[in-house]
């Protein structure tokens, strides 16, 4: 099984290259915790994606640390990696989105993998429970996807609003929607704005979130070849267009081209989405440390 994390985004919140930003006495990153943990979960290989202007800073720090004890390889996103018959216009800044980050190791993807954010912590259960369930598939299996989830009020911070991928349920638990939202709570209240322009909804605290941990077969891969273009014929004008990989997952399961498992955890998330937030993940890792979950120093 592989661990695709996704890394190349600039931290325009934060105000910096956040996956490479030391969160602990030991100088390692939210990264380090997430590879050593899905290391023990059973993934046994780790592709980054990244910006290729990164990628000497990125090799001589995360890189050198974790090839120590998983393989390694890299693919790089760039705005001028599009279909053919498809150009980048000029001006654009804005990376097309997760959808396309994939899509950049698409070439390195050769088993059942799960995909992260760089910049996300997400416990050592989040990672068992996604291997468990990908060890569970019968052999060449497709479109068996899975979704590890949070409650919605545990990944929120008091700095800002945050994306989620808000997950809607039906009474029996079963997966119904997934809609991408800028959440933000409000008054007490946590609000979803949907990023579709629909219009904006509440949810209850304990409202299950996708945090972009997915489970996903290698045919994931053919369908993501298949909807980018379709997606760029209507969008590559669009100045801050990108296609989201859960918005992808919603579409696939509602047209019954997969299905969607939520799998619960029991894992705390907690990220680094504006550099306030910063201080409370330092002192989240310390704490963790000192009550054994973690070795000081990792490696």
């Amino acid at each position: 099984m592989q661990l695709v994390i996704l890394a190349a985004g600039m931290g325009s919140r934060f105000g910096g290259l956040k996956q490479m930003e030391p969160m602990d006495d030991a100088g390692n990153f939210l990264l380090d915790y997430s590879i050593y943990d899905a290391k023990r979960a059973g993934f046994n290989s780790v592709v980054f994606i990244i910006k290729k202007d990164f990628y000497e800073a990125f090799k001589n720090t995360i890189g050198k640390r974790v090839e120590k004890i998983v393989k390694v390889d890299y693919a790089f996103q760039d705005l001028n990696d599009l279909p053919e018959d498809f150009k980048c216009p000029d001006g654009r800044e804005k990376p097309w989105g997760t959808v396309q980050a994939i899509l950049a190791a698409r070439d390195l993807i050769k088993e059942d993998f799960i995909i992260i954010n760089g910049d996300d912590f997400y416990g050592f259960d989040a990672f068992k429970v996604a291997s468990d369930y990908l060890k569970s598939l019968p052999r060449n299996s497709v479109g068996k996807y899975a979704n590890v989830a949070f409650k919605i009020s545990n990944t929120m911070t008091e700095n800002g609003s945050v994306k989620r991928g808000v997950l809607l349920q039906d009474k029996n638990g079963n997966f119904e929607r997934l809609i991408e939202s800028k959440v933000e709570r409000i008054n007490g209240r946590i609000i979803a704005s949907p990023l579709d322009g629909s219009n904006e909804f509440e949810v209850e605290e304990n409202t299950l979130a996708s945090m972009n941990l997915f489970a996903f077969n290698v045919d994931i891969v053919v369908h993501l070849k298949e909807i980018f273009p379709k997606w760029l014929k209507d969008n590559i004008d669009i100045p801050k267009s990108e296609l989201l990989i859960a918005s992808v997952v919603d579409k696939l399961v509602s047209t019954g081209k997969a299905t969607m498992k939520i799998l619960n955890t029991d894992s705390v998330w907690f990220g680094v989405t504006y550099k306030e937030d910063k201080p409370g993940v330092v002192k989240a890792l310390k704490e963790l440390v000192d009550k054994g979950v973690y070795k000081k120093g990792l490696y």
